[in-house]
Parts: C-alpha cells; sequence; structure tokens
C-alpha cells in the first residue's frame, strides 16, 4: 500500500470514528469470544461483575458493537459459556441483550415465570458440571404477566401447573392488612417477583445435589436478580 493510501484509509477510518461519536454511537470495540482458558479463570464473582457491567453498558446505551455472523463462525467448534441465565418467556427481558453479551458468552433458559424444571436442572447441570459454567442467575422481571396470574389463581390448560410453581411465593409474600393480594397491588406483584426469583434459586439449590456441591465447593454461585422493564437496570438481589 502507498504512502498516500495508507494515509487516506486512516484519514476515512477516523472519519468514520469521528462520525460515531458526534452521533451518540459507541465506537467499534474488537471483542474476543470465550474460550476455555478464560472461562477456567473466571471466578463466580467475576462472572456476576461481568454481567453487571454488561448492564450498565446496556442502560447507558453504550453497547459493544458486535460482528454476530463471526461471532458464530469462531464458536462453531465449541463453545464455553461463562453463565447460565433463567429468564422469563417475556420478550422484552433477553438475556443476551440485557447483559450486553455475545454469541458464546451466556447458556440461557426461558419459561413463563422462570421457574424450575426437571428439564432446566438438567440443562443447569450440564452447563456447570459437564461445560465449566461458573455462575447460574435466575433473573424475573417487573410487570412479569406469569407472576401476575398466580397472584389471581389463574387456571389455564397447561398454563395452571406452570403457575401452581410461583404460588409458593404468593403465599410466602407479606401484605398490609388493608391491601389486596392481587394483580392489582402493584407493590404486591414486585414483592412476590422476588420472592419467586429466590424461591427458584432455593429449588436449584435443594433440588440438585450436583449444584449443591458446586456451589458449596466454591465453583460456582446461584443467584436471584430482577430486570427492571423500564429503566432496564438489573439487580442481583
Amino acid at each position: 500500500m502507498t504512502h498516500r493510501l495508507l494515509s487516506t484509509s486512516l484519514a476515512l477510518l477516523f472519519l468514520v470514528a469521528g462520525m460515531a461519536l458526534a452521533a451518540g454511537l459507541p465506537p467499534d470495540r474488537p471483542y474476543v469470544t470465550f474460550d476455555e482458558a478464560k472461562q477456567d479463570a473466571m471466578t463466580p464473582d467475576m462472572a456476576i461483575e461481568k454481567l453487571k457491567a454488561g448492564n450498565r453498558r446496556f442502560v447507558e446505551g453504550n453497547m459493544h458493537n458486535r460482528d454476530l455472523s463471526a461471532q458464530a463462525q469462531r464458536t462453531a467448534s465449541g463453545q464455553y459459556p461463562f453463565a447460565v441465565v433463567l429468564s422469563c418467556l417475556d420478550s422484552r427481558s433477553a438475556p443476551e441483550i440485557v447483559f450486553d453479551q455475545g454469541v458464546g458468552d451466556l447458556f440461557v433458559a426461558r419459561v413463563a415465570g422462570n421457574v424450575i424444571s426437571d428439564d432446566m436442572l438438567g440443562s443447569f447441570e450440564f452447563a456447570t458440571q459437564v461445560s465449566g459454567s461458573k455462575l447460574i442467575v435466575v433473573m424475573g422481571h417487573s410487570a412479569c404477566g406469569a407472576v401476575m396470574g398466580a397472584c389471581d389463581g389463574v387456571e389455564l390448560g397447561h398454563l395452571t401447573g406452570l403457575l401452581a410453581k410461583i404460588t409458593p411465593a404468593v403465599d410466602a409474600t407479606p401484605v398490609a392488612a388493608d391491601a389486596q393480594r392481587n394483580a392489582g397491588n402493584a407493590e404486591f406483584v414486585e414483592a412476590v417477583t422476588e420472592a419467586n426469583a429466590k424461591l427458584q434459586v432455593a429449588e436449584i439449590l435443594r433440588q440438585s445435589p450436583i449444584i449443591k456441591a458446586l456451589v458449596d465447593e466454591g465453583h460456582i454461585k446461584v443467584v436471584p436478580a430482577i430486570h427492571n422493564l423500564r429503566t432496564g437496570e438489573v439487580q442481583f438481589l
């Protein structure tokens, strides 16, 4: 490449970067897909901090620019996700987006009400014991329709059995003597949402000796969290 052509190329590169900054867009950042060495070096606390940092970028509108096609190619021969996220089915609460993570970074399981099942437990055991993930996050979200349905005792086909898994959180959540114990009480719904996330964490540890042993040995953590749909912020409980 000639000196003039090189100078022109660099000038164009800086011009594009400057235009992106002027438009309020984050500049392109190199992104390294997780490999086995990076996963091995990750601790549970580091995994939590990585998710928190990604969520801050999401909230601030400063998310990484990613070449997802390139990441898909780099991970085609193997994956080393550092964390597992169990989240609700809600279309507005996608873990990869709210935590600003790329292809191959997270195992994600989704079901209405972020409740566990034998299939979920088996998936979590695979993700941690076999694949080396260091963290399991059970993430509920504000204004959760499944939680509201459980608060109102909704019965509808197969949904009835699913909502029954949230009922213990409904029953365990106190309210003032004159307050409603239904979906019309927004504060009650919020409290049940938090209680449900904590309950599902407790059930994971109770029902899976494999995961409980990994936690006791300090290899992983299992934590509850809540995603606020209005602010975008994820609060770890």
